[in-house]
């Protein structure tokens, strides 16, 4: 069953109102799921296992919310901020999220700014298209 993008937003966005306990209003495309939507990292595995159920799709540990691995290695690290080998690696994992500004100043501490909506509405849509 195809899906076309609205359609992922509509279920992605009940998804996040059902695990978080936000408003529908509040879900757009832009918003970030830690600064704007208040996840911690415990509600990131919530979400994965929601999203699942939600669109009958596997999502390997990590694939979605890549930070644990990336963030315990010093070659992709050094003094708070994401080497290029680091952005390399960011790249490989979530080709679904646009780094373009988090290049620019790319701060571990900015790392929960690329988990967006929209960002989650591209992964699922990929796997989708990929199962087809």
């Amino acid at each position: 069953m195809a899906m076309n993008r609205d359609e992922i937003f509509k279920d992605v966005q009940e998804v996040l109102v059902d695990a978080l306990g936000v408003d529908d209003d509040e879900v757009t495309t832009e918003s970030t799921l830690t600064g704007d939507l208040g996840a911690e990292s415990i509600d990131f595995l919530d979400i994965v296992f929601r999203l699942e159920k939600a669109f009958g799709i596997k999502i390997p540990r990590e694939e979605l919310f890549p930070a644990e691995s990336l963030m315990n290695n010093s070659e992709f690290i050094s003094k708070g901020k994401f080497t290029e080998k680091g952005l390399a690696e960011l790249r490989d994992k979530i080709p679904h999220t646009d780094l373009s500004t988090f290049e620019n100043n790319p701060d571990v501490n900015k790392l929960g700014d690329l988990f967006t909506v929209g960002a989650i509405v591209n992964y699922v849509e990929t796997k989708l298209n990929s199962a087809a």
